[in-house]
């Protein structure tokens, strides 16, 4: 066997997302032959990725199947997680990927959506942050149970910096961490866009493979000053299936589409798609009507990143400050990687998409 001989074989497998075979996207390094045993290093478009298995399983079938039968094939695994950012070295340069979760009105469960989806994205190994862009209604706090803590501040580069609270593996920015709950926050929009502005440039997030931000419902101030202030990788649009939820939302989706924002939406996912009582998993009761996000997605032509349901436990997870991802109830936990693992592949897609359009010399 040579190494020629196993990248030969390799070319045969196809990444899924981004319709090539990983020989050519340069995801093959590392290869090391001894006798009967080969190995090599597959590197990742994220370590979150959903289909590692698949690949893996791909791998070792090609190289058994047109090198040697005899072949032990050991498959390793690295990332580089792919970005669409051409300014890294502006505005939170060790991060790369900034996704905004927002909604069309409040009360449709953005802010667990977006909890949920950082943590599933922790879970598959990637550097994650949970920035609470929700000035007037912060929910971070609560959700991940860390009520009265206040972040500290360093110095770095002779700049004061906060440091962000960590919980469950991510990193924590909120308003709510900074103010009593008990005060209301009544600013006005220029107080609301310059906090908004210090979460980005004076929060020391690090070096993150995704910074989650929870934005506040609707189309204002903030939604502006975040998307010109950082370049937003993507949005995902939350709604229920409820007709007063979706007309809100399909104004959420034009005021990305406009052409000082343009934006891309990654796509949209329904929230409390049906009620399923823990007595009873199998059964699906649609409260608020059936599939009106899938409609409201093919109408858009946008991806459907799929339905959470309502479940007992996800409120009492969020109001007791553990997550539904961290806690052992399986119908919403597999809602939520479902729905997250389906949002990384499309967001790998749309950053290889924007790679390709750019000039070489600008690819990141």
């Amino acid at each position: 066997m040579t190494e020629a001989d196993i990248l030969s074989a390799l070319s045969n497998v196809q990444e899924p997302d981004l319709g090539k075979d990983i020989v050519t996207l340069n995801m093959v390094k590392d290869i090391v032959i001894d006798g009967d045993n080969v190995s090599f290093t597959v590197v990742l478009t994220t370590p979150a990725c959903p289909l590692k298995d698949m690949i893996q399983t791909a791998c070792v079938n090609a190289v058994k199947l047109l090198v040697s039968k005899q072949a032990v094939v050991k498959v390793n695994f690295t990332s580089n997680t792919n970005t669409n950012r051409k300014d890294a070295g502006q505005v939170l340069p060790g991060v790369k990927n900034i996704i905004a979760v927002v909604s069309g009105k409040g009360g449709v469960g953005k802010s667990t959506v977006a909890a949920n989806l950082a943590l599933a994205l922790a879970q598959g190994g990637a550097s994650v942050g949970l920035m609470d862009a929700d000035i007037y209604g912060p929910s971070v706090p609560i959700m991940f149970g860390v009520r009265g803590e206040r972040p500290f501040m360093k110095e770095v580069d002779g700049k004061g910096k906060i440091v962000p609270l960590e919980r469950f593996g991510i990193k924590l920015m909120s308003i709510g961490l900074l103010v009593d709950e008990k005060n209301a926050v009544v600013w006005r929009g220029p107080m609301v866009s310059s906090a908004i502005r210090q979460f980005v440039t004076d929060v020391e997030w690090g070096n993150l493979d995704y910074l989650v931000v929870d934005m506040p419902p609707g189309t204002g101030d903030i939604h502006l000053t975040m998307m010109q202030t950082v370049p937003v990788t993507g949005v995902i649009i939350v709604t229920t299936p409820q007709d007063v939820a979706l007309a809100d939302a399909k104004k959420g989706i034009a005021m990305f589409a406009q052409a000082q924002l343009k934006v891309p939406v990654i796509g949209l996912v329904e929230n409390m798609s049906y009620f399923t009582p823990a007595e009873l998993p199998g059964n699906k009761y649609y409260i608020f009507g059936k599939e009106g996000g899938k409609r409201l997605a093919d109408e858009y032509d946008l991806t459907f990143l799929g339905q959470i349901p309502i479940v007992q436990s996800i409120r009492e997870g969020g109001d007791k400050g553990i997550p539904a991802m961290m806690g052992d109830e399986p119908v919403s936990r597999k809602a939520f990687e479902d729905f997250a693992a389906i949002a990384i592949r499309h967001i790998a897609i749309l950053n290889s998409h924007v790679a390709a359009s750019r000039p070489a010399e600008m690819a990141v």
